[in-house]
């Protein structure tokens, strides 16, 4: 982890007023009932609402779809070089947030032209990508994993299965051996560094992902493939070893946990909800709508963090100091009664902003591949186990204990066994 003190502005004064009120962003509240609270707060504080993350440190929440779109595509003014911060002195050395803003030179971090040439790296590298042998990879992953459950008439679909397949999608991707005990390690690893329990330790576990990425751009340096790791390497712009870790970092990151979360929280609506069932029963013309639907109303990248101010500015009403730290609340944005005045998302549409906007996006044509990994996923699984029924009640399904992302902790279902 780079030394996140190296570049320091004064801390705010204390006490300030806005804060005062400031709701933490901790707790069952947030955890389980994420969209009362982003409601509350709207009612509360209007598009921008003061918060405290871990160990009290300020921060700003955007609610808003208008300002959430604003301060993503204006980067001279909320920038993503987290050096920039104002609370660096009052971080401890093992905050759990970390991973998410301790400064790494990663494409995540970079701005200007130093961020155009690292983001043209990874879509040149993406874009190498053919999306019908990503599809076909994923079948193949998809019905390994179907049968090792299949015959037993029950399963956990969370690890068994919408964790595992995106994984080992992108780790196929990146050119990693797939070794089945050193992609859960790795995998294991990567969603304590994003989404750490109580009991986990984000930092260490960030450590470790780090140390099995370098060596495995160490290997494609010295043979590389068709893969991103080699694509990323072999690219004129001239990636540093560690410049391509950071960045491979992100891309897996990116692409695993969120779509491990779009996938259950897809089939825990149609496991869930009546308007669908009929219709995936009798074919696949809802699994499109169940997946655009989520990415509104239970987007997995729930908050994102973040932004800080270049210089003081105003937003939604408030005064942002210079240093300030933004969080863009994504679900909530995306729920914002603003655009949706009569409380009817239209699900139809893809103008959510679960991907972000922006220069910061998620570079193209990672939407694209996440979506083949996900629809393939759900259709898969319901091809080979069309009755599919939830084990017990809706309402003892519980949640990921995440601020950041939106996913069940299990999502335990019944069919009858089969033995292909």
């Amino acid at each position: 982890m780079s030394d996140h003190n190296s570049a320091s502005p004064a801390a705010p004064p204390p006490g300030c007023p806005a804060h005062g009120s400031a709701v933490r962003l901790a707790g069952l509240q947030f955890q389980q009932s994420a969209s009362d609270l982003y409601r509350s707060l709207r009612r509360e504080h209007g598009a921008v609402a003061p918060v405290l993350l871990d160990n009290d440190i300020p921060a700003w929440l955007v609610l808003g779809y208008p300002e959430v779109c604003y301060v993503s595509a204006h980067d001279e003014l909320f920038a993503r070089d987290s050096r920039r911060w104002n609370q660096w002195p009052n971080i401890p050395d093992n905050w759990p947030l970390l991973p998410f803003v301790g400064y790494q030179p990663s494409v995540l971090f970079t701005e200007g032209a130093e961020h155009q040439r690292r983001a043209g790296v990874l879509t040149h590298a993406l874009e190498g990508i053919d999306q019908f042998e990503l599809a076909r990879e994923c079948q193949t992953v998809a019905e390994h994993l179907i049968a090792s459950f299949a015959g037993s008439g029950t399963a956990e679909l969370m690890n068994a299965y919408a964790h595992a397949l995106p994984a080992r999608a992108v780790l196929w991707m990146c050119g990693m051996p797939q070794d089945s005990d050193e992609t859960d390690t790795l995998v294991e690893d990567l969603r304590t560094s994003l989404d750490a329990g109580q009991d986990d330790d984000p930092v260490a576990a960030y450590q470790r992902v780090g140390a099995r990425l370098t060596q495995l751009v160490k290997t494609k340096r010295e043979n590389p493939g068709a893969d991103i790791t080699s694509r990323m390497l072999l690219h004129p712009a001239g990636l540093s070893d560690e410049e391509a870790v950071q960045d491979l970092i992100s891309v897996i990151a990116a692409a695993q946990q969120p779509t491990a979360n779009w996938i259950g929280n897809t089939l825990r609506l149609l496991l869930t909800d009546e308007r669908f069932a009929v219709n995936v029963s009798g074919g696949r013309v809802s699994v499109g709508d169940a997946l655009n639907e989520v990415l509104w109303l239970d987007t997995p990248t729930q908050n994102f963090i973040g932004r800080w101010a270049a210089r003081d500015t105003q937003l939604g009403g408030r005064h942002i100091r210079e240093g300030d730290c933004l969080i863009l609340g994504l679900a909530a944005a995306n729920t914002d009664p603003q655009i949706w005045p009569e409380s009817h998302v239209g699900a139809e549409n893809s103008a959510h902003l679960s991907f972000s906007n922006g220069e910061h996006r998620c570079p193209y044509p990672a939407p694209l591949l996440a979506d083949v990994m996900a629809r393939t996923a759900v259709e898969t699984l319901m091809e080979h186990l069309p009755d599919l029924v939830l084990t017990g009640q809706t309402t003892q399904l519980t949640w990921r204990p995440s601020v950041w992302m939106r996913g069940l902790t299990t999502l335990p279902v019944t069919f009858t066994p089969t033995t292909h």
